[in-house]
């Protein structure tokens, strides 16, 4: 009896062990992933944003939104009608992307997108990299529309 739960007990030992080697294995793939990947995480992000303002230039039939990069790398968008900007910013040591737009109220803090690496498969080698925000994947369409919606001054969602 006492060999028995000697036994389990070893065998609970391990398998946690095995467990917190599993996660911490988990935690150095997915920043390497997260680092090696945040560049191209960065241009899909960007390009993103220059397709929404080309998209939203190409209805209004008019530039009201001028997107460029600065010299620096981050982006910046003016809306010609409200004189206000945003202000994109990628930071590649804390693998942030920061929003800040002139458009939001005050009290309203800027968008900070995480980059994060994460598993794709059962294969523990295949990896990829995605902006994160509150702990969840991004969407980053439906953000930079947000975003837009509220530096033209007609508000984050639709109404009704």
């Amino acid at each position: 009896m006492r060999d028995e739960s000697t036994k389990q007990a070893a065998e609970e030992y391990l398998a946690t062990k095995l467990t917190v080697e599993e996660q911490k294995y988990e935690i150095e793939q997915n920043m390497a992933t997260a680092v090696t990947r945040s560049l191209q995480v960065w241009k899909k992000f960007k390009d993103a944003v220059v397709a929404q303002c080309n998209v939203w230039n190409t209805v209004t039939q008019e530039e009201t939104l001028a997107c460029r990069e600065t010299l620096l790398g981050d982006l910046r968008i003016w809306c010609a009608a409200q004189s206000k900007q945003i202000t994109v910013q990628y930071d590649s040591k804390k693998l942030l992307i920061t929003v800040k737009n002139a458009g939001r109220l005050e009290n309203e803090k800027d968008l900070i997108l995480h980059i994060e690496g994460y598993r794709t498969g059962a294969d523990p080698n295949e990896r990829d990299a995605r902006l994160m925000r509150n702990d969840q994947p991004a969407n980053i369409d439906m953000l930079i529309l947000g975003e837009l919606r509220v530096l033209t001054g007609i508000g984050r969602q639709r109404s009704a």
